[in-house]
């Protein structure tokens, strides 16, 4: 079985006044990765592109050991996709959803999505425009859960969800990747909830690959160095990841907050969060 269940070799898709460029990443079986980036990164279509929903200018996407245009249609049967926004018809109950999903897929599995609607206490005969926003999302994955799927996207899917729904997403990630044969790649703007179960970051500015790291890496290494402009004008350049000016100090963020803690004692170095990496590169002045 092939390592990796998804590869993006130097993606590019160009949209006139946007375009996304030079894209590169793998996501590994067993793995949840977060996708993450300011709106208009690229996130979306990046994920449409793997998709095949928007055909990209340029580069190469593998999906589960083969390339992309050779196992299209195989490809949505062995994909699960949720979205930020209802796609089902309003009018339809969960039941009728599920006479629908059962011609459209080759896999359809009856006996798993009746379990995941009595899970996620969704009635099979009432109508979809009655759920609130949280059940349309948990149908969604009831849906994306029960034709066999063996990648996951989730493109904000937990957007606007209240903590205690957004906790019931993560630990169903968290079983989907149990038997290291799934994976999951997850755009979000709620950073906190990656650090929760992602296994790697990666992140898009402007259209083009920051980085894609492991989220420990990045959450007990990474720091922010906080330092007047006397300490900061001998900072040594190659340890100056991106800076921000503020009122009184400067912040400046580090690859290793430990190794700063011993070469500027003078200096407070305090953890980052993604969301401050991410804040640090949108917003800072990249070295």
């Amino acid at each position: 079985m092939n390592q990796n269940i998804l590869e993006i070799h130097h993606l590019s898709k160009d949209y006139g006044t946007f375009r996304v460029e030079d894209v590169s990443f793998s996501l590994p079986r067993g793995v949840i990765m977060g996708l993450i980036g300011e709106n208009g990164a690229g996130k979306s279509t990046t994920i449409n592109c793997i998709l095949g929903e928007v055909q990209k200018s340029g580069g190469e996407i593998t999906l589960f050991g083969q390339a992309q245009a050779a196992s299209e249609k195989e490809n949505k049967d062995r994909i699960g996709v949720v979205f930020d926004e209802n796609h089902f018809p309003d009018l339809f109950t969960p039941k009728e959803l599920g006479q629908v999903m059962a011609g459209v897929y080759r896999h359809w599995d009856w006996a798993a999505y009746h379990a995941f609607l009595a899970r996620f206490s969704l009635r099979e005969d009432q109508k979809i425009k009655d759920f609130s926003k949280g059940m349309k999302v948990k149908l969604a994955f009831a849906v994306a859960l029960s034709h066999g799927a063996e990648l996951l996207i989730l493109d904000e899917a937990t957007s606007g969800l209240d903590p205690i729904v957004r906790d019931e997403v993560l630990d169903l990630l968290l079983d989907f990747v149990q038997d290291e044969r799934h994976g999951v790649l997850v755009s979000s703007h709620i950073t906190s909830d990656l650090e929760k179960v992602a296994d790697y970051i990666t992140f898009l500015h402007q259209g083009k690959l920051v980085f894609t790291l492991e989220k420990d890496l990045l959450v007990d290494q990474y720091g922010v160095l906080h330092c007047g402009a006397a300490v900061f004008d001998t900072l040594d350049p190659a340890d100056i990841l991106a800076w921000r000016r503020e009122a009184y100090q400067y912040k400046v963020l580090v690859r290793d907050r430990y190794q700063a803690e011993k070469k500027y004692p003078q200096a407070l170095v305090s953890p980052a969060a993604i969301e401050d990496t991410m804040l640090f590169y949108v917003k800072g002045e990249v070295s």
